[in-house]
């Protein structure tokens, strides 16, 4: 059953990508937005849950719509203690985690109840969701190597700095918010590492842009973010290295009216080669 919700939170996110619009309606689907605001429509039915041990009831109809209602399951067994669906409740309180399933909406989340207690108004769309929804809308770019440079020779068993030139889209901070269901996700993007693949089997981590090489800095190694090759590139296809300089954007999103927040991250990768000789010395 856990899987089964965790699957049907995956089809939620698919089912707030970017559209270029919605069609007249307030039961789901984008109904107004620009480009770092986007609100979504959703309603909630709301009654009471299902009962322990697995039951599924129907949530019940206001102002006598008969439009399908909310399906509020208790998931069986209940997710681990440490699992972000307790939304910040753990099991010494008298309730439970269950999954909701809104028919018009074509995805689920969960929510937690209290033993005995009607859902409540929030919105029955996940929170995460809407805010990657939010980043969607957001320009998030691999890095830009400025160092190695594409035309630049560099030698065997001399200190390599890698650099990348930083700008809000290759390196944040970058913020958008998003609304379900009246309830606002802003969510803040900023790359925290960035992930050098060399070429010859190094990787290497960095937790910033790194440090531009000036010369005369002369020969010394990068303070933050440097590599060293011990071999040239002649037999590499092109006669280069070809590496991959991969950001992690970390995305930090709170939901205020619903008390709830996380964080998740996405990648961005940007190629780049290196162009490797060796030092020929004449007796």
């Amino acid at each position: 059953m856990l899987r089964r919700a965790t699957a049907a939170a995956a089809v939620l996110a698919g089912v707030l990508a970017p559209a270029a619009h919605a069609d007249g309606g307030q039961d789901g689907g984008i109904c107004e937005g620009t480009a770092l605001t986007i609100t979504v429509c959703a309603s909630d039915a709301g009654a009471a849950p299902g009962a322990a041990g697995g039951t599924a009831m129907p949530a019940g109809t206001s102002g006598g719509s008969s439009k399908p209602s909310c399906t509020y399951t208790r998931l069986d067994p209940q997710p681990p203690a440490e699992n972000m669906f307790w939304k910040g409740h753990d099991r010494s309180e008298e309730g439970a985690v269950y999954g909701v399933n809104c028919p018009e909406q074509q995805g689920a989340r969960t929510v937690w109840i209290a033993d005995g207690q009607a859902p409540d108004a929030a919105p029955v769309i996940d929170p995460e969701a809407v805010a990657r929804r939010a980043v969607a809308s957001m320009r998030l770019d691999g890095p830009r190597v400025a160092g190695p440079r594409a035309a630049g020779t560099y030698v065997v068993g001399m200190p390599m700095w890698m650099w990348a030139a930083p700008s809000p889209a290759t390196f944040g901070p970058v913020s958008a918010t998003a609304t379900a269901g009246g309830v606002m996700v802003t969510a803040t993007a900023r790359v925290t590492s960035v992930r050098w693949s060399m070429g010859d089997g190094a990787v290497v981590t960095c937790h910033g842009p790194g440090t531009p090489y000036v010369k005369s800095r002369e020969v010394t190694t990068s303070p933050d973010c440097g590599h060293l090759y011990e071999r040239p590139s002649y037999e590499e296809p092109g006669g280069r290295y070809r590496g991959t300089a991969t950001s992690t954007w970390t995305i930090a999103w709170t939901a205020p009216a619903l008390g709830d927040g996380g964080r998740f991250t996405e990648t961005r990768p940007t190629p780049f080669t290196a162009e490797i000789h060796e030092v020929q010395v004449v007796n």
